[in-house]
């Protein structure tokens, strides 16, 4: 008597993490495509600062601590920063609509990576802020900045401002995750990007501000990232160079697990 084989239904592979990422970052930049007057109204604000401020304090650049350069070359970087800074700091909203439109409670019972669903989302921020930078760059050479480090200098202080986003965008994920809620995530990213921004040197160098500001400029490292883009576009980087660039990886890394550590944290109290 002949065996009958019986049909057997194959067990689809769990994806690679690559593709796990990547599937998380489409959906997100689909999102932001359909939302793209997001990341276009936040450009008002770098034109804003560039045409107005840069005006108002032109005269500044004739001070020798600006090096003779003019206050607008000396102003596009901090702004380049400034710009990334602000857009990080809102990332963790996504998250929040997530969680309160069930999105989230889908992905922690899917087989998936958790750190695919912060990477995918980080990801897609980092690209919308490359974009971002080239603008206001662009802005910025309309303006009447120039940019003698060339090419690599550009691409240096797009890297710079990569990884001072990335700090941002995760330190924003982890507090959404944390705290849940829209308000409180408002609420603290206003009260880390204003000091950040003012305590720096990203409108203002250091020998012209008080005792007290200078020393807390040099540890903070939104000051690393605008004199690390500076350095880049003006082709001039500061002694320090290495250890800002150093500890600004160390500070994206450290942030990067946080955000990781709070997706779990927030999967095991559901």
């Amino acid at each position: 008597m002949t065996a009958i084989a019986l049909p057997t239904t194959a067990i689809p592979a769990r994806s690679g993490w690559f593709t796990q990422t990547g599937q998380v970052l489409r959906r997100w930049l689909i999102s932001s495509w359909r939302q793209a007057w997001g990341p276009v109204m936040s450009l008002i604000q770098p034109v804003i600062w560039i045409a107005l401020f840069g005006a108002v304090f032109s005269s500044l650049g004739t001070l020798p601590q600006f090096g003779g350069d003019g206050y607008i070359d000396y102003l596009v970087p901090g702004i380049l920063m400034m710009t990334v800074l602000y857009s990080g700091a809102w990332a963790g909203t996504g998250y929040i609509d997530d969680i309160n439109s069930g999105v989230m409670d889908q992905y922690l019972t899917s087989p998936i990576s958790r750190t695919a669903i912060i990477t995918g989302q980080l990801a897609q921020q980092l690209i919308v802020n490359v974009l971002q930078s080239l603008v206001v760059l662009g802005i910025g050479w309309l303006t009447g900045a120039r940019y003698p480090g060339g090419i690599g200098g550009v691409a240096v202080a797009l890297g710079v401002a990569t990884l001072l986003a990335t700090i941002f965008c995760s330190m924003s994920t982890a507090i959404a995750l944390t705290t849940r809620n829209q308000i409180a995530l408002i609420s603290l990213s206003q009260l880390i990007v204003l000091p950040a921004t003012f305590l720096s040197t990203t409108m203002m160098p250091a020998d012209l501000m008080p005792e007290w500001v200078q020393n807390v400029s040099r540890w903070n490292p939104m000051t690393w990232a605008v004199e690390l883009g500076r350095g880049g576009l003006d082709g001039g980087y500061p002694d320090a160079a290495w250890l800002q660039a150093a500890g600004l990886a160390v500070l994206a890394g450290l942030a990067f697990v946080w955000s990781v550590s709070a997706i779990r944290a927030y999967q095991r109290s559901i």
